[in-house]
Protein backbone atom coordinates (compact mmCIF):
# COMPACT_ATOMS: atom_id res chain seq x y z
CA UNK A 1 0.00 0.00 0.00
CA UNK A 2 1.80 3.44 -0.76
CA UNK A 3 2.37 6.44 1.67
CA UNK A 4 -0.85 9.23 1.32
CA UNK A 5 -2.25 11.51 3.53
CA UNK A 6 -4.69 11.18 6.53
CA UNK A 7 -7.32 14.18 6.31
CA UNK A 8 -9.18 15.17 9.61
CA UNK A 9 -11.58 17.07 10.54
CA UNK A 10 -11.85 17.57 14.53
CA UNK A 11 -15.32 19.06 15.83
CA UNK A 12 -15.22 19.94 19.11
CA UNK A 13 -18.77 21.16 20.29
CA UNK A 14 -21.44 21.32 22.93
CA UNK A 15 -24.70 21.73 21.14
CA UNK A 16 -27.51 21.74 18.47
CA UNK A 17 -26.56 23.51 14.92
CA UNK A 18 -29.03 26.59 14.51
CA UNK A 19 -28.43 28.05 11.23
CA UNK A 20 -27.77 26.64 8.55
CA UNK A 21 -27.64 23.35 6.15
CA UNK A 22 -27.43 20.12 7.94
CA UNK A 23 -24.28 19.29 9.20
CA UNK A 24 -24.81 15.38 8.68
CA UNK A 25 -24.88 16.06 5.26
CA UNK A 26 -22.07 18.39 4.72
CA UNK A 27 -20.40 15.82 6.69
CA UNK A 28 -20.87 13.21 4.29
CA UNK A 29 -19.95 15.30 1.73
CA UNK A 30 -16.81 15.75 3.43
CA UNK A 31 -16.05 11.77 3.49
CA UNK A 32 -16.91 11.43 -0.45
CA UNK A 33 -13.83 14.00 -1.00
CA UNK A 34 -11.89 11.15 1.70
CA UNK A 35 -11.53 13.80 4.85
CA UNK A 36 -12.95 11.76 7.89
CA UNK A 37 -14.91 14.39 10.21
CA UNK A 38 -14.69 13.22 14.05
CA UNK A 39 -17.02 14.75 17.06
CA UNK A 40 -15.85 15.30 20.24
CA UNK A 41 -19.50 16.41 21.92
CA UNK A 42 -18.56 18.54 25.19
CA UNK A 43 -20.92 17.54 28.32
CA UNK A 44 -22.16 19.84 30.70
CA UNK A 45 -21.25 18.73 34.25
CA UNK A 46 -25.06 19.26 35.52
CA UNK A 47 -26.27 16.87 33.08
CA UNK A 48 -28.33 19.10 31.68
CA UNK A 49 -27.75 18.62 28.17
CA UNK A 50 -30.28 18.40 25.24
CA UNK A 51 -31.14 14.80 23.55
CA UNK A 52 -31.25 16.60 20.09
CA UNK A 53 -27.78 17.51 20.37
CA UNK A 54 -26.03 14.35 21.52
CA UNK A 55 -27.71 12.58 18.68
CA UNK A 56 -26.27 15.32 16.34
CA UNK A 57 -23.19 14.47 17.67
CA UNK A 58 -23.20 11.46 16.32
CA UNK A 59 -25.03 11.20 13.02
CA UNK A 60 -22.01 13.60 11.93
CA UNK A 61 -19.58 11.08 12.37
CA UNK A 62 -21.52 9.10 11.32
CA UNK A 63 -21.76 10.37 8.38
CA UNK A 64 -18.60 11.72 8.01
CA UNK A 65 -16.82 8.40 8.63
CA UNK A 66 -15.59 9.20 11.93
CA UNK A 67 -15.26 8.81 15.80
CA UNK A 68 -17.75 10.25 17.79
CA UNK A 69 -17.69 10.72 22.00
CA UNK A 70 -19.60 12.24 24.27
CA UNK A 71 -17.29 13.45 27.53
CA UNK A 72 -17.47 15.57 30.66
CA UNK A 73 -14.90 18.68 30.61
CA UNK A 74 -11.95 17.10 33.07
CA UNK A 75 -11.71 14.30 30.62
CA UNK A 76 -11.42 16.30 27.34
CA UNK A 77 -7.63 16.23 26.76
CA UNK A 78 -7.33 12.42 26.97
CA UNK A 79 -10.41 12.48 24.62
CA UNK A 80 -8.99 14.78 21.86
CA UNK A 81 -5.90 12.72 21.58
CA UNK A 82 -8.31 9.08 21.84
CA UNK A 83 -10.26 9.86 19.28
CA UNK A 84 -7.62 11.37 17.05
CA UNK A 85 -5.36 8.53 17.15
CA UNK A 86 -8.68 5.89 16.64
CA UNK A 87 -9.99 7.85 13.85
CA UNK A 88 -6.65 6.96 12.05
CA UNK A 89 -6.63 3.61 13.07
CA UNK A 90 -10.21 2.99 11.91
CA UNK A 91 -9.31 4.72 8.43
CA UNK A 92 -5.96 2.57 7.73
CA UNK A 93 -8.46 -0.49 8.35
CA UNK A 94 -11.05 0.51 6.13
CA UNK A 95 -8.22 0.59 3.42
CA UNK A 96 -6.23 -2.65 4.86
CA UNK A 97 -9.78 -4.13 4.12
CA UNK A 98 -10.14 -2.88 0.88
CA UNK A 99 -6.71 -4.06 -0.33
CA UNK A 100 -7.25 -7.68 1.44
CA UNK A 101 -10.78 -7.90 -0.28
CA UNK A 102 -8.43 -7.34 -3.86
CA UNK A 103 -6.33 -10.37 -2.71
CA UNK A 104 -8.60 -12.72 -1.21
CA UNK A 105 -11.81 -11.79 -2.75
CA UNK A 106 -14.43 -9.18 -2.52
CA UNK A 107 -16.25 -11.23 0.80
CA UNK A 108 -13.08 -10.89 2.95
CA UNK A 109 -12.15 -8.78 5.98
CA UNK A 110 -9.34 -8.49 8.48
CA UNK A 111 -12.15 -10.17 11.23
CA UNK A 112 -12.38 -13.70 8.80
CA UNK A 113 -8.57 -13.76 8.97
CA UNK A 114 -6.57 -16.80 11.74
CA UNK A 115 -5.66 -14.05 14.74
CA UNK A 116 -1.95 -14.47 14.21
CA UNK A 117 -2.70 -13.05 10.76
CA UNK A 118 -5.15 -10.34 12.09
CA UNK A 119 -2.23 -9.35 14.60
CA UNK A 120 0.42 -8.95 12.22
CA UNK A 121 -1.58 -6.71 9.76
CA UNK A 122 -2.54 -4.72 12.91
CA UNK A 123 1.02 -4.30 13.62
CA UNK A 124 1.48 -2.40 10.04
CA UNK A 125 -1.27 -0.64 10.82
CA UNK A 126 -0.06 0.98 13.72
CA UNK A 127 3.19 1.32 12.19
CA UNK A 128 1.44 3.25 8.89
CA UNK A 129 -0.23 5.25 11.63
CA UNK A 130 3.31 6.72 12.87
CA UNK A 131 4.34 6.81 9.74
CA UNK A 132 1.70 8.64 7.49
CA UNK A 133 1.06 12.44 6.67
CA UNK A 134 -1.48 13.70 8.69
CA UNK A 135 -3.49 16.94 8.12
CA UNK A 136 -5.76 17.76 11.08
CA UNK A 137 -8.44 20.91 10.57
CA UNK A 138 -9.26 21.52 14.12
CA UNK A 139 -13.47 23.22 14.21
CA UNK A 140 -14.05 24.78 17.11
CA UNK A 141 -18.00 25.87 18.30
CA UNK A 142 -17.36 29.06 19.67
CA UNK A 143 -20.92 29.78 20.36
CA UNK A 144 -22.29 31.38 23.32
CA UNK A 145 -22.62 28.22 25.38
CA UNK A 146 -19.38 27.11 24.46
CA UNK A 147 -17.63 30.46 26.95
CA UNK A 148 -17.10 28.69 29.77
CA UNK A 149 -15.85 25.28 28.09
CA UNK A 150 -12.90 27.43 25.86
CA UNK A 151 -10.52 27.03 28.64
CA UNK A 152 -10.33 23.06 29.00
CA UNK A 153 -10.55 22.76 24.91
CA UNK A 154 -7.10 25.15 24.82
CA UNK A 155 -5.18 22.63 27.12
CA UNK A 156 -6.74 19.61 25.59
CA UNK A 157 -5.42 21.40 21.77
CA UNK A 158 -1.93 21.62 23.46
CA UNK A 159 -1.83 18.34 24.71
CA UNK A 160 -2.76 16.85 21.85
CA UNK A 161 -0.23 18.90 19.70
CA UNK A 162 2.78 17.17 21.90
CA UNK A 163 1.00 13.90 21.26
CA UNK A 164 0.93 14.04 17.49
CA UNK A 165 4.58 16.11 17.44
CA UNK A 166 6.11 12.43 18.67
CA UNK A 167 4.78 10.82 15.65
CA UNK A 168 7.34 9.84 12.58
CA UNK A 169 4.93 11.25 9.58
CA UNK A 170 4.25 14.75 8.82
CA UNK A 171 1.53 16.81 10.63
CA UNK A 172 -0.11 19.95 9.29
CA UNK A 173 -2.67 21.71 11.01
CA UNK A 174 -5.27 24.55 10.81
CA UNK A 175 -7.87 25.52 12.92
CA UNK A 176 -11.08 27.55 12.32
CA UNK A 177 -13.52 28.75 15.06
CA UNK A 178 -17.81 29.25 14.41
CA UNK A 179 -19.37 31.42 14.30
CA UNK A 180 -16.87 33.99 13.23
CA UNK A 181 -17.01 37.85 13.40
CA UNK A 182 -18.22 38.26 10.23
CA UNK A 183 -18.35 34.58 8.21
CA UNK A 184 -20.08 31.51 9.56
CA UNK A 185 -16.50 29.99 10.11
CA UNK A 186 -13.32 32.09 10.59
CA UNK A 187 -9.96 30.79 10.28
CA UNK A 188 -7.74 31.56 13.48
CA UNK A 189 -4.39 29.06 12.54
CA UNK A 190 -3.45 28.62 8.87
CA UNK A 191 -2.04 25.00 7.68
CA UNK A 192 1.38 25.07 9.89
CA UNK A 193 3.54 21.69 11.04
CA UNK A 194 3.55 23.10 14.03
CA UNK A 195 0.53 22.90 16.06
CA UNK A 196 1.79 24.38 19.03
CA UNK A 197 1.61 27.78 17.08
CA UNK A 198 -1.86 26.88 17.62
CA UNK A 199 -1.56 28.93 21.27
CA UNK A 200 -0.71 31.90 19.29
CA UNK A 201 -4.19 31.85 18.07
CA UNK A 202 -6.00 31.03 21.32
CA UNK A 203 -6.76 34.83 22.56
CA UNK A 204 -8.78 35.37 19.27
CA UNK A 205 -10.79 32.34 20.60
CA UNK A 206 -13.85 34.23 21.44
CA UNK A 207 -17.28 32.92 22.72
CA UNK A 208 -20.80 34.13 21.05
CA UNK A 209 -23.49 33.79 18.42
CA UNK A 210 -25.40 31.15 16.95
CA UNK A 211 -24.22 27.89 15.70
CA UNK A 212 -23.30 27.25 12.24
CA UNK A 213 -22.29 23.71 12.41
CA UNK A 214 -23.12 22.93 8.32
CA UNK A 215 -21.68 25.75 7.02
CA UNK A 216 -18.36 25.55 9.34
CA UNK A 217 -17.57 21.74 7.92
CA UNK A 218 -18.60 23.26 4.26
CA UNK A 219 -15.87 25.74 5.38
CA UNK A 220 -13.21 23.53 6.71
CA UNK A 221 -13.84 21.30 3.79
CA UNK A 222 -12.50 24.26 1.32
CA UNK A 223 -9.56 24.82 3.67
CA UNK A 224 -8.11 21.24 2.52
CA UNK A 225 -7.77 22.47 -1.13
CA UNK A 226 -5.81 25.71 -0.54
CA UNK A 227 -2.72 25.94 -2.24
CA UNK A 228 -1.12 27.33 0.91
CA UNK A 229 -1.64 23.56 2.36
CA UNK A 230 0.40 22.34 -0.69
CA UNK A 231 3.44 24.83 -0.23
CA UNK A 232 3.80 23.96 3.24
CA UNK A 233 4.14 20.35 2.59
CA UNK A 234 6.67 21.58 -0.07
CA UNK A 235 4.93 19.87 -2.87
CA UNK A 236 2.41 19.48 -5.45
CA UNK A 237 1.20 15.76 -5.46
CA UNK A 238 -1.77 15.92 -3.37
CA UNK A 239 -1.35 12.34 -3.29
CA UNK A 240 -4.48 10.54 -0.66
CA UNK A 241 -4.73 7.19 1.06
CA UNK A 242 -7.77 6.68 -1.25
CA UNK A 243 -6.04 6.82 -3.90
CA UNK A 244 -3.63 4.56 -2.74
Amino acid sequence: MKKGTLKQILLITDGCSNKGEDPAATAALAREQGITVNVIGILEDDHSEEPDGLMEVENIALSGGGVSQLVYQQALSQTVQMVTKQAMTQTLQGFVNLELQQILGSDQTMEDLAPDKRGEIMEVVEDMGETCDLEVLVLVDTSASMHDKLPTVKEALIDLSISLNARIGRNRFCMLQFPGKRRDAEKILDWSPKFDAVSNSFPKLMSGGVTPTGPAIREAMHQFGRKSLLRSFGRNDGQDLEQA
